[in-house]
């Protein structure tokens, strides 16, 4: 477990910070979890609102992406730095983006060993588990109510 550190999140663009994005993605997708490059980058990036997360030291730790539809994904977090606050603060920020869009909802792909963080966030499972990436996800979704 990493000790105690200060970490900052940041909203961007995949053309602002692509190398950054991939280098977090890469190391927890790619070679962590062994998902083929070609499905963690998938295309769409270009189209979505990111957000990184960097130690108080420049080193970025954590991303996540939100789609226009409200489709959340590729929350990573590098491992050194899980359970400290980083996923909840990028999901934080990403739900309050999506509120500021005015979608009905945000909605996202959970692997299943993440359904208690999602849960915690209020996020409710809808459907049946499905294999993605060769790993068990299930759908969530977080109701956004208008201010």
């Amino acid at each position: 477990m990493q000790s105690e550190f200060k970490f900052y999140v940041q909203k961007t663009s995949w053309q602002a910070n692509e190398d950054e994005i991939k280098s977090v993605r890469s190391e927890v997708f790619v070679k962590e979890q062994k998902v083929p490059a070609d499905i963690d980058f998938d295309g769409l990036d270009n189209q979505c609102i990111h957000w990184l997360a960097y130690h108080e030291n420049g080193l970025p730790l954590g991303t996540g992406r939100l789609l226009p539809d409200g489709h959340f994904g590729r929350m990573a977090v590098l491992k050194p730095y899980r359970k400290c606050g980083v996923g909840e603060t990028i999901m934080r920020a990403a739900i309050a983006a999506a509120s500021e869009a005015k979608l009905a909802e945000i909605y996202l792909h959970a692997q299943m060993t993440a359904l208690p963080f999602y849960q915690g966030l209020g996020f409710v499972a809808y459907g049946e588990e499905f294999i993605d990436a060769d790993m068990p996800h299930i759908a969530m979704r977080l109701p956004l109510t208008a201010d």
